[in-house]
């Protein structure tokens, strides 16, 4: 492993360390990060040499909340198996984090190896297109809490959700209407390629929103499929 990816690694395990350890729920968290790497109790459980009924009482909370010890070394069991994978989540994490957001924020920021037609990411978002825009590719994508984005960014963060390509498609999640999303694409430059609001069916869209789109030329798709199912295929692109 590289230096790079060698300082990602330590940076997301002492991040998710930390989340675990601060958590109300420890277990929770825990059972939240190892479903996120897609683990199963078995599998780590078998990695760090435990039963899995002691990783099942410490995510059900039925076993008193582990130490940053035991913490540790159960993330570094993610990682450890992560990479055995070929490291897909550890790369998806540290493009994230060196763009400098935090994994609240930002879900997933990835650049495609070659462009990827708009129909094939809508089909993955299981996405129905509101407004066709003026280009018919993206070439990457980023997935955005639409509410811990427009709260927390300042215009210049926002305008890092871009990643390496402009030409890209934007989705903001938890989102009731649009308006605010889509306000906020209006004073960041350029424009993606497309923008899907996930979340909402198009009937409950805000009525401007696809004059917004169209003003300033790109795709806008609504979808209410499930996130980490459209994350899962989403990695396929």
């Amino acid at each position: 492993m590289g230096q790079m990816s060698e300082a990602a690694r330590e940076e997301l395990s002492r991040r998710i360390a930390g989340e675990i350890t601060l958590s109300d729920d420890p277990g929770a968290t825990l059972r939240k990060w190892r479903t996120d790497f897609d683990v199963s109790q078995t599998e780590l459980a078998d990695h760090l040499g435990v039963s899995s009924s002691v990783i099942s009482d410490y995510e059900s909370g039925r076993r008193e909340s582990p130490g940053i010890g035991v913490v540790r070394r159960t993330v570094e069991g993610l990682l450890d198996i992560d990479e055995k994978r070929g490291g897909g989540r550890l790369r998806q994490y540290a493009r994230v984090l060196s763009a400098g957001f935090e994994s609240d924020i930002v879900h997933d920021l990835r650049e495609y190896a070659t462009a990827v037609p708009l129909e094939d990411f809508y089909e993955a978002m299981g996405a129905t297109e509101v407004v066709r825009g003026d280009r018919d590719h993206v070439n990457g994508h980023t997935v955005i809490d639409s509410i811990q984005a427009i709260t927390r960014l300042s215009s210049e963060e926002f305008y890092r959700l871009y990643g390496q390509s402009t030409n890209r498609a934007l989705v903001f999640t938890r989102v009731t209407r649009g308006e605010s999303p889509l306000v906020a694409m209006r004073v960041v430059s350029p424009t993606p390629n497309a923008v899907v609001l996930h979340g909402i069916d198009a009937d409950d869209l805000w009525e401007h929103a696809g004059d917004l789109a169209r003003v300033d030329g790109f795709s806008l798709a609504t979808s209410t499929r499930d996130l980490d199912a459209c994350l899962a295929d989403l990695r396929e692109l």
